[in-house]
């Protein structure tokens, strides 16, 4: 990142949402790592750590539209604070019942889902309020800061899960992704409306829907940007549900070699985010978009492969340029989705991109299924290869987006 572009920090909305950036993404990361633990040691199967993985994401592709409205329409972060306090309160409520030992594996389905719909409306808010805080010029610029801002705080998440789960079990570790969620929504305390946003015109959410449903049929490209996002989504971010599997049952290297491995999510996310910011102002975005979505692709045909011919480490330095690529493009997806809408609409764009991404539990289900009847390796190459498809036609068949 250049000097100028650090210089975002000096804002002080902007510091208040990296702070409440890094202390939530602490207990999302945690959060990922004792659910799919803790659904693998309730179910011993990996299509089941796929369906628990998948609620985490379900309501998304729901709550999406009417999230964005919102966004739209009441203080952004305001909303912020009150998603993450309600984040924090039903993982407090799983670590509760953990320790009552009264957990069951329904009870984790129910607690995940609401989590969900409110993660909805944190996702469709945050976006915007980016928008509000630093403008359109420095955009990407925000989002590639704060990425590195959220995946510093998945490291810290995803290594002190592991050590928590292994030491005190799942339900301490449940009330300590809590403290994170908590902590997130007090940072943003001191944040503010910045002067000048305007917000939309009042009505119900369902009119609110409908709007900008008709706002996307006079200029396609949201849509088609909705798809390649929520392609990502299905085939490739979907190799983290794999992720306990080769842990416990291949590798062998437990919870904590699990949260090994999630932190090499977080640093290749990292990493990637300041190669875009060493980039320099962003032109062809769309093509840059394209492009990785193939490289991601074929990095998750490249995990498949690494268990069994380079071992432990040489899956997490894999998983670390998986992740790499994955944050690029989502990065450039966020981006484009928001530069490419009115101000009225900016909430309704981190809407629809909430929405591309609730299509995520399909690609957990599919990868977690492919996986309990063909293997890990199998699963992981077809959805890497069918990313890369994905990607291709795109690029041959909606030339528009190579030019945005």
């Amino acid at each position: 990142m250049t000097i100028a572009r650090l210089s975002l920090v000096r804002l002080r909305d902007f510091r208040c949402l990296g702070s409440s950036m890094i202390l939530n993404a602490v207990g999302t990361m945690g959060e990922v790592v004792v659910l799919g633990w803790l659904a693998l040691e309730l179910t011993s199967s990996p299509f089941l750590v796929g369906v628990a993985l998948g609620m985490r994401a379900l309501p998304l592709f729901f709550v999406g539209a009417p999230a964005g409205v919102l966004a739209d329409r009441f203080p952004r972060h305001r909303l912020l604070m009150l998603t993450g306090a309600g984040q924090a309160l039903t993982s407090a409520a799983l670590g509760g019942l953990m320790l009552a030992g009264r957990m069951s594996f329904t009870h984790l389905l129910l607690l995940t889902l609401v989590a969900g719909v409110i993660r909805g409306i944190e996702w469709a808010a945050r976006q915007s309020y980016t928008h509000d805080v630093v403008g359109p010029k420095e955009l990407i610029n925000a989002l590639a800061l704060l990425g590195v801002a959220m995946r510093s705080g998945w490291l810290l998440g995803s290594l002190g899960a592991g050590v928590v789960i292994a030491h005190l079990g799942s339900g301490v570790a449940y009330l300590a992704v809590a403290v994170g969620y908590l902590a997130g929504a007090a940072a943003l305390l001191p944040a503010s409306t910045p002067t000048g946003i305007r917000r939309a015109a009042a009505g119900s959410l369902w009119q609110g829907v409908v709007g900008f449903v008709t706002a996307m049929r006079t200029d396609r490209i949201l849509p088609v940007l909705m798809l390649l996002t929520a392609g990502a989504e299905i085939l490739g971010f979907s190799h983290q549900a794999l992720l306990p599997s080769l842990a416990r049952d291949i590798l062998r290297v437990g919870p904590e070699g699990l949260g090994t491995m999630n932190a090499a999510r977080a640093v290749g996310g990292i990493l990637g985010l300041f190669a875009v910011g060493a980039r320099g102002p962003v032109r062809g975005s769309g093509t840059l978009f394209l492009a990785v979505l193939l490289a991601f692709g074929a990095s998750v045909i490249t995990l498949g492969v690494a268990p069994r011919v380079v071992g432990f480490a040489g899956v997490v330095v894999v998983l670390i340029a998986v992740n790499a690529l994955g944050a690029v493009s989502d990065l450039l997806s966020q981006s484009l989705m928001q530069l490419s809408v009115p101000e009225r609409l900016r909430g309704r764009a981190g809407g629809a991109w909430v929405v591309a991404i609730g299509l995520a539990p399909l690609g957990q289900l599919q990868v977690g299924a492919l996986a309990s009847l063909f293997g890990v390796s199998i699963a992981l190459g077809a959805s890497g290869l069918a990313l890369t498809a994905v990607a291709g036609a795109a690029a041959l068949t909606f030339p528009r987006v190579r030019r945005i």
